[in-house]
C-alpha cells in the first residue's frame, strides 16, 4: 500500500490508446444518431435480412429503396465500432500491470458491442419488436457512458482513490443518477409507444404515448432540480465535480427545451433524434460527475487534505 501511495501523480496514457478510446466514444455516440435516423425515417427494415442486407447480398441492391441505404449506413458503423473496441482491449492488455481497471472497462465495452450486434440482428428477424428496440437503445446509451468513464479513468494516475466530497453530497449525486436513469427509462417507453416505430407497416399497441410523455417529464424535472442543488452545493464548497455539474446543467436544460418543443410540435423526426443523442450525452456527463466524487491519492499528505 505504501508503494501505491508513493506513485507519482503524473500519468500519461499511451497516445495510441488515447486516440483509440476517443474514437470508440465518438463511434458509440454516432451510432445512436444513425440508429435514431433508421427508426425515425421508417428504415428499420430497409435491409430485410441480417447479417446480409438482402438475401444473397451484403450491400443494398437496386430493388431496395433509400431506406436500405440508411439502414446499411447504420450497420456499416458497427464494423469500425467493433474494431476499435477490440483495439482498446489489446492496448489496455499491454498496460494491464499498471491499469487493470482500464482492461476491465474495455472488456465490458467489447462484450456490450458484441451483444449490440446480436440484438440488432434479432430485431430485424423479429420485425422491429418494440421491447428489443428499446433495449437496443439502452445498451447503446450504456456504451456511451462506459466509454466516457474509460476516458475519465484513462487520464487519471494508477493510484488509490479517496472521496473528494462530503458524504451527503455523494449520496445526493447518486440519488440524482437514479432519477436520471428513471428519466431515460420512461423516455424509452415513451418513444416505444410513439409514432416512430421504425417502419411504416408496423404499429405500436401499448401505453398511450401522450400519457407516457407526461410521466417521462416528471423525473426529468426532478433531475433538473437535483442538478441545480448539486451545482449550488458544489459551487459553495468549490468541490471537485463542479465543472462537470455545470456541463450537466447546460446539457439538461437544452434537453428539456428540445423535449418540450418536440412534444408541442407533433414529434418532428429531427428533434426526436436530437433528443435521443442528447439523452446519451446527459447520461455520460452524469457518469463523469459521479467519477469526480473521488480523487487520486498520490501520498498520505494528499489523503489528509
Amino acid at each position: 500500500m505504501e508503494a501505491a501511495q508513493a506513485a507519482p501523480i503524473t500519468w500519461r496514457p499511451p497516445r495510441f490508446l488515447a486516440v483509440s478510446a476517443w474514437v470508440s466514444f465518438v463511434l458509440n455516440t454516432l451510432i445512436i444518431a444513425t440508429g435514431g435516423a433508421v427508426r425515425l425515417t421508417g428504415s428499420g427494415l430497409g435491409c430485410p435480412d441480417w447479417p446480409l442486407c438482402a438475401p444473397g447480398s451484403l450491400v443494398p441492391t437496386q430493388e431496395l429503396s433509400y431506406h436500405s441505404l440508411i439502414e446499411f449506413g447504420n450497420r456499416t458503423i458497427s464494423g469500425p465500432l467493433l474494431v476499435f473496441a477490440i483495439l482498446v482491449v489489446v492496448l489496455s492488455w499491454r498496460i494491464r500491470a499498471q491499469r487493470r481497471d482500464l482492461l476491465v472497462i474495455s472488456l465490458v465495452v467489447l462484450g456490450l458491442v458484441a451483444l449490440q450486434a446480436l440484438v440488432g440482428g434479432i430485431i430485424v428477424w423479429m420485425h422491429l419488436n418494440a421491447n428489443l428496440v428499446g433495449f437496443h437503445y439502452v445498451v447503446s446509451l450504456a456504451l456511451v457512458c462506459i466509454t466516457a468513464a474509460f476516458l475519465a479513468r484513462m487520464y487519471e494516475p494508477p493510484v488509490p482513490r479517496e472521496l473528494a466530497v462530503p458524504k451527503p453530497f455523494m449520496i445526493l449525486a447518486h440519488v440524482s443518477t437514479l432519477v436520471m436513469a428513471l428519466t431515460v427509462l420512461f423516455g424509452v417507453l415513451t418513444t416505444a409507444n410513439g409514432p416512430h416505430s421504425g417502419d411504416a407497416t408496423i404499429q405500436r399497441d401499448g401505453v398511450d404515448a401522450t400519457l407516457m410523455s407526461h410521466v417521462h417529464s416528471w423525473p426529468g424535472y426532478a433531475a433538473l432540480a437535483l442538478t441545480i442543488a448539486l451545482l449550488i452545493w458544489a459551487a459553495a464548497g468549490r468541490l471537485r465535480p463542479l465543472k462537470w455539474i455545470v456541463t450537466l446543467l447546460v446539457i439538461l436544460l437544452v434537453q428539456i427545451a428540445v423535449g418540450i418543443y418536440q412534444a408541442r410540435n407533433g414529434l418532428p423526426e429531427l428533434w426526436v433524434g436530437v433528443h435521443m443523442v442528447l439523452a446519451s450525452l446527459t447520461a455520460a456527463t452524469m457518469t463523469l460527475v459521479v467519477l469526480r466524487l473521488k480523487r487520486p491519492v498520490a501520498d498520505p499528505a494528499v489523503a489528509q487534505r
